[in-house]
């Protein structure tokens, strides 16, 4: 069974390769189709999209959005990560296993590329 909830990477493309990210709590529908978070919704690209694998219902806007890696290099491109204040302390001791980063709520992120 799949959770409700679950703190993931977040990254709007905005027809870049890397975006504006944060890590954040989001919320699966009943159905595990949607995606919900900071007030979007998303729904997945089945695989056709490029550097992307969700959309924002609303705006059609392309998003990054993937399970946290340990190791921090989420992006596929070097960015700015934002972690959202209500999880910060969760992510960085649960997460990444540095809870004695748990007041850093920016980091750079590496990229694979």
């Amino acid at each position: 069974m799949k959770p409700k909830n679950r703190i993931m990477y977040i990254e709007c493309k905005g027809g870049e390769l890397a975006g504006a990210a944060r890590i954040g709590r989001v919320h699966f529908s009943k159905s595990g189709k949607s995606i919900h978070y900071d007030g979007k919704t998303f729904e997945t690209l089945n695989g056709n999209g490029y550097k992307a694998n969700y959309f924002d219902v609303e705006t059609g806007e392309r998003y990054w959005i993937s399970g946290c890696r340990k190791d921090g290099m989420d992006a596929l491109y070097n960015t700015d990560v934002t972690i959202d204040e209500d999880i910060r302390e969760e992510y960085w001791s649960q997460i990444r296993n540095q809870p004695q980063n748990k007041d850093i709520s920016q980091f750079r992120a590496r990229g694979k590329y």
